[in-house]
């Protein structure tokens, strides 16, 4: 309101209504105005004026305030403009891009050229998609015929866009026209003039410390619209374009993700006038992407120039991981004096010094290929420090099997037990997603279970145990040894626990060499795996000693076996062996490169009456009479 005396209006408000109110408040207190309805009288209408244009000019101020932080900003040209200032590049939109080989078949050509632009064409979900070179590819013959090998292709279309350096527009720049063009793909070059047609290609500067007056480097940045310009130097930090140059700038233009899985790849037209071509997939298509959110350019421009373009701290090496391989989903990176890695036996404790592993959650929710893990440990050489050999490594899915198994109250509510179940499952399905699938998140009992009760005010209590699950995937037809790494305890309350009923362990079927019947894993509770087989109900142990079990750190180490087949799998066909064990604690703790998630799938939800709660509401008691005869049964 009015300040002393009425006379001094307050401009704390930001509101509309109480910018309008102490425009009135003021106004009445003089003494010109003691007699005007300001209600009903024009005045009114001139409060209103006074009032927005207050409301507007505190907004945008507002506002001005808000963009001139990188924290607070909202538009992205404000994030962009921020991320520059600390020499961050902000990535445009990805192409797809697969690896395939080309042969020109029964040719008497001495050598051939596969030309930038040629198109391949390919299917994915019935819609015709086409990839392009983005470069000049030479091969010779090797008999009757010629080789392109390692060939990389990118999804859309190959553009040329020219420029001719004129000075005298001082409104001339050179842009990226198109916002899906993938930065990843330019190449430019400069052309001395029109009728002098040698050109010479400019790189993207990186380092400014290693650069002079004539070093032939070009700049790039975002700029409005979410399209990208390509700048050059001064001529004494870097060469400078003259008048008369062309500017050719060559990119592809991507439909980003939609390209992704692109496997059967024909060429659209012939190559140097052969007609007769194979085309052979090496890797399939992968890294088709969206330009990069404000949310990730706020998280890694600090991060960027706080590593001063080198990887020394591991989280340098989650930034450039992510940078380097836009399809990044979560990153995990451990140095070797935590652990190390062997084909053979996976992630270790073993320390391996001089080595930093990184391990990749892409986005398509597969693991990075080898041709994808050389190019990134390769494209990181420029910033690792010497003595350090970056290992790219795949992420390990431990699965939570959840049996959930809740009570309600059916007077304080109106929906059935299956709409309830279909809530829980709603809620632990909402935890998995938010929660874990990244590294690190550990798996909280106690949360999830808070979670349950709270889905509906009917469930007064759940019960929910966890199992853990890994997958196996066995190399057939050879006979080999295997190790299981869960890294958490397992339950084992004592020596032979539950003997008889297998154990704590459990798997899915396969068949060995020379077997006709489908074996299973489980164990005998005092350290050992056994492997069986089923005679209707009865468990008929072919190996009693098929490997051992590590209860103290959950390691399953299977010994020597030939597995010759695998049976399906959740009732379909798999490569992959599931095997199961009981933790000793219900809060499970990823280590290193694990990740864990729910299996929903195999993860089951029940509800039933709490009678107790019934019988205490009027209802009819449903009570069982227990024997007091003690039974010994498992927590699980």
């Amino acid at each position: 309101m009015a300040g002393v005396n009425g006379r001094r209006l307050d401009v704390s408000e930001f509101d509309f209504d109480d910018i309008k109110a102490n425009l009135k408040t003021f106004l009445k207190n003089q003494n010109e105005f003691k007699d005007y309805d300001f209600e009903g009288a024009g005045i009114n209408i001139l409060l209103d004026t006074l009032a927005y244009n207050t409301h507007y000019l505190g907004f945008n101020a507002n506002m001005l305030a808000n963009e001139m932080f990188l924290d607070s900003s909202s538009l992205r040209s404000s994030v962009v403009s921020h991320a520059k200032t600390l020499g961050y590049e902000v990535d445009s939109c990805r192409a797809s891009f697969a690896d395939i080989e080309v042969t020109l078949n029964n040719t008497s050509k001495s050598t051939a050229t596969l030309a930038a632009g040629t198109i391949f064409t390919t299917k994915i979900n019935n819609e015709d998609y086409q990839f392009v070179t983005v470069s000049d590819s030479t091969a010779s013959n090797s008999g009757s015929e010629i080789k392109f090998e390692n060939i990389k292709i990118y999804e859309g279309t190959y553009v040329t866009t020219r420029y001719t350096v004129d000075s005298s527009d001082l409104s001339q720049r050179f842009i990226l026209p198109d916002p899906s063009s993938d930065t990843s793909t330019l190449i430019v070059e400069v052309q001395n003039s029109i009728s002098d047609t040698t050109t010479t290609v400019y790189t993207k500067a990186t380092d400014i410390s290693q650069l002079g007056a004539n070093s032939n480097v070009y700049y790039l940045q975002e700029i409005e619209s979410g399209k990208f310009e390509v700048y050059f130097g001064d001529g004494v930090v870097s060469n400078d374009v003259s008048d008369g140059n062309i500017v050719l700038l060559n990119y592809v233009v991507t439909n980003k993700k939609a390209g992704n899985g692109g496997t059967n790849f024909v060429n659209a037209t012939g190559i140097d006038n052969v007609t007769d071509i194979t085309v052979t997939t090496i890797n399939k298509a992968t890294g088709g992407n969206e330009p990069e959110p404000i949310s990730s350019i706020k998280l890694n421009a600090p991060l960027d120039y706080a590593s001063q373009g080198r990887c020394v701290t591991l989280e340098d090496y989650k930034l450039y991981a992510r940078k380097l391989f836009p399809q990044t989903q979560a990153v995990m990176v451990f140095g070797g004096e935590s652990g190390s890695y062997d084909p053979s036996l996976g992630v270790t404790t073993t320390a391996s010094y001089g080595r930093v592993y990184i391990s990749i959650k892409s986005t398509t929710g597969n693991n990075l290929t080898s041709a994808q893990k050389a190019l990134l440990v390769s494209n990181m050489r420029q910033y690792n420090v010497a003595s350090i050999t970056p290992v790219i490594i795949d992420p390990e899915v431990v699965y939570l099997i959840l049996n959930v198994r809740f009570k309600y109250d059916s007077s304080k509510t109106t929906k059935d037990k299956s709409s309830l179940i279909s809530s829980v499952n709603t809620a632990v399905n909402s935890y998995n997603n938010n929660t874990l699938k990244t590294f690190s998140n550990v798996f909280r009992h106690s949360v999830v279970t808070s979670l349950i009760d709270n889905v509906d005010n009917a469930i007064l209590s759940n019960t929910t145990n966890v199992t853990l699950a890994k997958f196996l995937v066995p190399t057939l037809s050879v006979s080999i040894a295997y190790n299981l790494y869960y890294n958490n305890a397992f339950y084992y309350p004592h020596s032979g626990h539950n003997m008889a009923g297998g154990g704590i362990i459990t798997s899915s079927g396969f068949y060995v060499d020379g077997g006709t019947s489908e074996m299973f894993f489980d164990d005998d509770g005092s350290g050992n795996l056994r492997r069986y087989f089923l005679d209707g109900i009865i468990r008929n142990y072919a190996d009693a000693t098929a490997g051992t079990i590590d209860y103290t750190t959950g390691t399953i180490k299977i010994s020597s076996i030939n597995i010759t087949k695998i049976s399906n799998v959740d009732g379909l066909v798999s490569t992959k062996i599931r095997i199961t064990a009981i933790p000793n604690s219900k809060d499970v703790a990823p280590i290193l490169n694990q990740i864990l998630e729910i299996d929903m799938i195999n993860t089951s939800i029940d509800g039933e009456i709490d009678t107790i709660a019934v019988s205490a509401a009027g209802g009819t008691s449903n009570y069982t009479t227990y024997s007091s005869t003690p039974t010994t049964t498992s927590s699980y």
